[in-house]
């Protein structure tokens, strides 16, 4: 690591810490409209950030969603041009409750810092902006050509983005695109993901009578809208945890040999795997290992079922009404749109009698899947050892983030997936934090190959 930088880095670490924290603080929840003006804040603050840092050109363009912010650094024709990418928008809080801190009023406990959005994506996004500063600052030269597109609909599945890079390609155009919103596979474990699962979503609400019904007057004559959902629900999968919808697996590529060696040689335990998440049992697609399952194959997964009664204690009702989330981890080459019709027509067909049964489509994206050998990837290896004194693994991860594969089919440029996130940071989950030492040593990885990227 270069001592300059390393110097900057460590003697500005408190300063870091609060502007991370001031960038925690703004709810930023894209899923929820009442935070439309904290989204317009995040972007603000993400762009007087980048200013700050040196970047030129810094702007917030409007989309008819959230903003979307750039900046650049390009200083040295002919050098390769290094596009980052990433998010400050964050998932919902729910269930509140569960959080042992305010969500939004950062607290670190145990070298981790506490807040939504700390690992996914903020902390990872603020490493970069924090990289180029800490360059700049102590006079080291980059190697590299920088620009920043940092969205704020990730979490709902970038359905502004597409369009903004396909209008904006020129302005975007790149050597490589990096990205910092994968994770590592443990502490002192990095790893660079080469391939991302796709991802389609979807809600069921099914619906029987006009109103919910007196159980002791209509109990036993008429159709319950959550049985029928139940029972609906359970045609989707059989015993053995594979996926039952006619026409799933059809355009799946299977996983050759040479990968799955590569996939089995990663270090993990079934039995602690098993213990850490306080499981008894693992269950999933026979034929494949646990990683197999979790990186590289298809699942259909419920997210939420519900209707009826909710509250304390008992209400003797028959629901007129059931609804279940479902979002489906998808790999090449399924197509998001397909699956989402094949699921469709399995609910015509598997649809109990006395209800009906509607459909609403939400996110998808594709999956990616890129070669680890490239120049750029490799650059990135040298990087994470430079920073964490160890040698990255190569894994895919089961994560979706639908956008990669837009960039990749528009931009034609190579993806670098350089996450520094951990599997139990709690993303998307009560108590999300961020490893503080993974944080620093992230931050002079992001510098090393900042300063190394020569030719790709």
């Amino acid at each position: 690591m270069n001592e300059r930088i390393d110097r900057y880095l460590s003697s500005h670490y408190q300063r870091r810490l609060d502007e991370l924290s001031a960038f925690l603080r703004i709810p930023s929840i894209s899923a929820l409209s009442e935070h439309k003006h904290d989204m317009k804040q995040a972007a603000d603050w993400v762009a007087g950030q980048l200013r700050q840092a040196g970047a030129k050109n810094v702007e917030v363009h409007r989309t008819t969603g959230n903003p979307v912010v750039y900046g650049d650094y390009v200083h040295t024709p002919g050098h390769p041009t290094v596009l980052v990418y990433g998010h400050y928008d964050v998932q919902p809080v729910d269930p509140l409750n569960l959080w042992e801190s305010a969500p939004f009023e950062p607290s670190i406990r145990d070298g981790k810092l506490y807040a939504r959005g700390a690992s996914d994506d903020k902390g990872q996004v603020f490493m970069h902006i924090k990289a180029l500063e800490a360059i700049l600052e102590s006079g080291e030269q980059l190697s590299v050509n920088l620009k920043f597109c940092i969205e704020g609909e990730e979490e709902i599945g970038s359905p502004h983005l597409p369009e903004f890079v396909e209008t904006h390609s020129a302005l975007l155009a790149a050597d490589v695109l990096l990205v910092s919103d994968t994770t590592m596979l443990g502490p002192d474990q990095p790893a660079i993901c080469y391939g991302l699962r796709g991802l389609c979503a979807l809600q069921i609400d099914v619906r029987g009578a006009k109103s919910d019904l007196h159980s002791g007057l209509f109990g036993g004559a008429v159709p319950n809208a959550l049985h029928a959902m139940v029972e609906l629900l359970a045609t989707m999968h059989g015993p053995d945890g594979s996926v039952t919808v006619e026409g799933f697996y059809d355009d799946v590529q299977p996983l050759d040999p040479e990968e799955r060696s590569a996939l089995s040689t990663l270090p993990h335990d079934d039995d602690a795997y098993k213990a850490a998440l306080g499981l008894t049992a693992l269950h999933g697609e026979p034929g494949y290992s646990t990683i197999e399952r979790y990186m590289a194959r298809p699942t259909l997964e419920i997210n939420g079922l519900y209707g009826g009664f909710q509250g304390e204690g008992t209400k003797t009702v028959i629901p007129a009404t059931a609804h279940a989330k479902i979002t489906c981890r998808l790999v090449n080459d399924q197509d998001p749109e397909r699956i989402l019709g094949l699921i469709t027509a399995h609910i015509r067909s598997h649809t109990p009698i006395g209800v009906t049964a509607t459909v609403q489509r939400y996110d998808s994206g594709r999956p990616f899947v890129t070669h680890p050998d490239s120049p750029a990837i490799q650059v990135a290896a040298a990087s994470y050892e430079a920073g964490f004194g160890v040698k990255p693994y190569y894994t895919r991860m089961g994560g979706s983030i639908p956008i990669v594969e837009v960039f990749d089919r528009v931009l034609h440029t190579p993806v670098v997936l350089m996450g520094f996130g951990l599997p139990d940071e709690n993303f998307h989950a009560p108590n999300e934090h961020f490893s503080l030492a993974n944080f620093e040593r992230g931050l002079r990885t992001i510098a090393h190959y900042y300063t190394h990227l020569q030719n790709v």
